[in-house]
């Protein structure tokens, strides 16, 4: 059975190793920021392994406060945000080095590094892209922009690798990591795909402007809403890109251990899936926000639960 969205059940962080009660309710605050915020993500993290999945909701928790720290800050001025934002992160990164922190999120995100041995340069990479959102608003070229993903979403599958684990010790970490950066990287981008109106809310333009150029397109034209043919022509161009770096990642699913497996082949699918809707859509990024619908996230979902327990089985 699937645990209920939001409760993580004693048995799991029982399970996991996780003892005292600050250190408990902190992952139970990062599985509830999964299951509020990344549903796609939150379901596949549930067919894990029950003694691996705190250490993703940390993950996910830690990434996603970040997150809302610099683009849902309430009633703060911009030198606000940046105040706050900074702040923040660099308390962390200490409290990383000190191996301590009282912040509700932190704390287990600290706990999950030690346990896994999660390089400290990874978080720092995060934490660097984060304040890029602070004063970066559009990237030139995609080089530029890999150059932002690297720290905004490759690290995040980087670290998520030795929680997965591999198949067996003839899998080298070094063979893995190019997988888990691609996918990493083309979750980022179906979602900057996706999110082209809201993120121009926000000010922002994270398709490339060389993507933009190519097409016809400037800003403007991109805040007018319209789907017009040059629109149409650059969101496919990017969507093909994503498809590009799924196609690269894929492989590497059969190489992580076989209890992992199907998280990552539900996420992948189902991340994946949301490029099939922006084309049915007819490629409009800009009035609501594109979704797989909730039958399609059952049947993905039930799937990956029936071999992710068969695969617990034959462990």
């Amino acid at each position: 059975m699937i645990p209920r969205r939001g409760l993580l059940s004693s048995r799991e962080l029982d399970a996991a190793g996780i003892r005292g009660a600050a250190l408990r309710e902190s992952y139970r605050r990062c599985r509830a920021i999964n299951a509020e915020h990344g549903k796609t993500y939150y379901l596949a993290t549930l067919l894990l392994p029950a003694a691996k999945r705190p250490f993703v909701h940390a993950l996910y928790g830690f990434a996603r406060h970040a997150d809302d720290l610099v683009d849902q800050t309430p009633g703060l001025s911009p030198a606000e945000r940046t105040e706050v934002v900074t702040r923040w992160t660099d308390e962390l990164l200490a409290d990383l080095d000190w191996g301590e922190t009282s912040d509700p999120v932190g704390r287990a995100v600290l706990d999950t590094v030690a346990r896994w041995a999660i390089p400290r340069d990874y978080l720092v990479d995060f934490v660097t892209a984060m304040r890029a959102d602070l004063c970066v608003t559009s990237y030139e070229t995609y080089a530029d922009l890999e150059k932002y993903m690297w720290g905004s979403a490759a690290v995040i599958g980087l670290q998520m690798l030795p929680i997965l684990g591999r198949r067996d010790e003839t899998v080298r970490w070094d063979v893995l990591e190019p997988y888990a950066i691609a996918l990493g990287t083309a979750f980022q981008l179906t979602n900057f795909v996706r999110d082209v109106g809201e993120d121009l809310r926000r000010g922002r333009v994270y398709l490339p402007q060389d993507s933009l150029q190519r097409f016809g397109v400037d800003v403007e034209r991109l805040r007018r809403g319209i789907v017009d043919e040059s629109i149409r022509n650059l969101v496919a161009w990017e969507i093909e890109r994503a498809r590009g770096l799924y196609a690269q990642a894929a492989p590497g699913i059969a190489l992580v251990d076989p209890t992992s497996r199907d998280c990552l082949r539900t996420a992948f699918t189902l991340y994946s899936d949301i490029l099939t809707e922006i084309e049915a859509a007819d490629y409009d990024v800009f009035h609501g926000r594109v979704a797989v619908g909730t039958a399609r996230r059952a049947e993905v979902g039930a799937r990956g639960l029936a071999r992710a327990v068969a695969a617990r089985h034959r462990r």
